[in-house]
């Protein structure tokens, strides 16, 4: 399992957050962030899929290192604002 990032232009509506696993976040810039695991690349593609579906315009992708990958970083605490 990975983590992802996935930010796309507009809102989305949070009812799709158990669809897809994903925590759905939206922003006041007019963005939306979607984060959570994603068990492997299909996962990931099937995603991105539906969202481009829905007309969503992604504006990008990351893939989050867990911690015990080397860094240090809270991967989450960006997402808070």
């Amino acid at each position: 399992m990975s983590h992802y990032r996935i930010e796309v232009r507009g809102h989305l509506d949070p009812a799709w957050s158990p669809q897809w696993g994903l925590t759905i976040h939206q922003r006041a810039a007019g963005t939306t962030l979607l984060h959570g695991e994603l068990r492997d690349e299909a996962a990931l593609l099937g995603c991105l899929q539906q969202l481009s579906g829905l007309g969503a315009t992604i504006l990008s992708v990351e893939r989050i290192p867990h911690p015990q990958e080397g860094t240090n970083d809270e991967p989450y605490d960006e997402w808070s604002t």
